[in-house]
C-alpha cells in the first residue's frame, strides 16, 4: 500500500463533508476511558468505517468513532477508540489517525491509554504523564517510503513529548482529586499481558509504566511536529508486582471508577493548551 499525501487526502475530504470547522485539538480515547466523549458539546459524530481509507476498531471497550464538537471552547475531534498492533494492522498503517488529524489542521494532539502499574510508587487510578518511551520491540510506523509533506526522513525524538504540556498537564492535576505522576512509559505489542519477568526487566530498563499503544501515534505525531501531551491512567499494577493474576475486569473497574473525575482533567487540560507557548 502506498501511504502517499493524496492517501491521507480522501479521509480528510470525507470529514470534511460533516465538519464545517478546522478542530484545534486532536485527542486519542483508550481502553476504557470513552465516557470523555460524552463530554463532548454539539457533537458530530462519524464512524470510522464510514470513512475511506480509516482503519476500524476490533476491541469491544472501543466504540469505533470519530467525534467533533467542543470541550472547554475549544474545538477538538475525539477518537472514541484506537488501533493497535495486536489487531492484526501493520505498524505502517497506524500513522492513519495522526495524519488525518494533521491534515484536518489540529494544533496539539492528546494522547490517553490504560496501563499497568511498574513503579511500585503508583497505584491503581493514579495519572502519569508521559516524559519519555521505551519501545524495544515491533517496526516503526514510519517504515517505508518517507512522506515529506508530513516530515523528514530522519527526525529528533528529544523532546517528542512536549516539556509545557506535561507541566500544563501535572499543574493541571491540582485539585482533581486525582494523583499524577510523570514517568517513562513501555511499549509491549500484547495482546497478552507481560510477564513478570518483563516486568521486572522494564523497571531495570527505567520504566514507569507499560501498555499495548499509544507509541505508534506518538511517533507519527512528532514526525509531523504536532505538539504532544500523552496521559496514562494507571488501572492496575503490572504482573507480578502483587501476587494475584490480572485481568482486563481490573482494567475496567479502575477506569470506571476515576471516569469522571479522568474527563474532567482532560477538559481543563484542553481549556489551557492556549496559555502555554509551544
Amino acid at each position: 500500500m502506498a501511504y502517499t499525501l493524496e492517501y491521507f487526502q480522501k479521509s480528510v475530504d470525507y470529514i470534511c463533508r460533516f465538519v464545517p470547522y478546522t478542530p484545534e485539538v486532536a485527542i486519542v480515547l483508550g481502553s476504557c476511558l470513552g465516557p470523555f466523549a460524552d463530554t463532548i458539546e454539539d457533537p458530530i459524530v462519524i464512524d470510522y468505517k464510514d470513512i475511506p481509507n480509516f482503519l476500524v476498531s476490533t476491541v469491544e471497550s472501543h466504540a469505533g468513532k470519530l467525534i467533533f464538537g467542543t470541550v472547554a471552547g475549544k474545538k477538538v475531534v475525539c477518537m472514541s477508540g484506537r488501533f493497535h498492533s495486536y489487531e492484526g494492522y501493520d505498524f505502517e498503517q497506524l500513522v492513519i489517525p495522526v495524519r488525518v488529524f494533521k491534515l484536518l489542521g489540529a494544533k496539539v494532539t492528546i494522547l490517553t491509554n490504560a496501563a499497568g502499574a511498574v513503579n511500585t510508587a503508583y497505584r491503581p487510578g493514579d495519572i502519569m504523564v508521559v516524559s519519555d518511551h521505551i519501545k524495544l520491540t515491533g517496526a516503526s510506523p514510519l517504515r517505508g517510503p518517507n512522506v515529506e509533506e508530513f516530515g523528514p526522513r530522519f527526525f529528533d525524538v528529544t523532546r517528542m513529548y512536549t516539556p509545557a504540556l506535561r507541566r500544563l498537564a501535572l499543574e493541571c492535576a491540582e485539585d482533581t482529586g486525582l494523583k499524577a505522576h510523570e514517568g517513562v512509559y513501555m511499549f509491549f505489542t500484547g495482546p497478552q499481558f507481560e510477564t513478570p519477568a518483563e516486568i521486572r526487566a522494564a523497571r531495570i530498563l527505567g520504566a514507569d509504566a507499560v501498555g499495548m499503544s499509544t507509541v505508534t501515534e506518538a511517533l507519527t505525531a512528532a514526525h509531523c511536529g504536532m505538539p504532544l501531551l500523552c496521559l496514562s491512567v494507571m488501572t492496575n499494577m503490572a504482573a507480578g508486582v502483587l501476587d494475584e493474576p490480572l485481568c482486563n475486569g481490573e482494567v475496567e473497574a479502575t477506569a470506571k471508577m476515576i471516569e469522571d473525575k479522568f474527563s474532567g482533567y482532560v477538559a481543563k487540560i484542553v481549556g489551557r493548551i492556549g496559555e502555554v507557548a509551544l
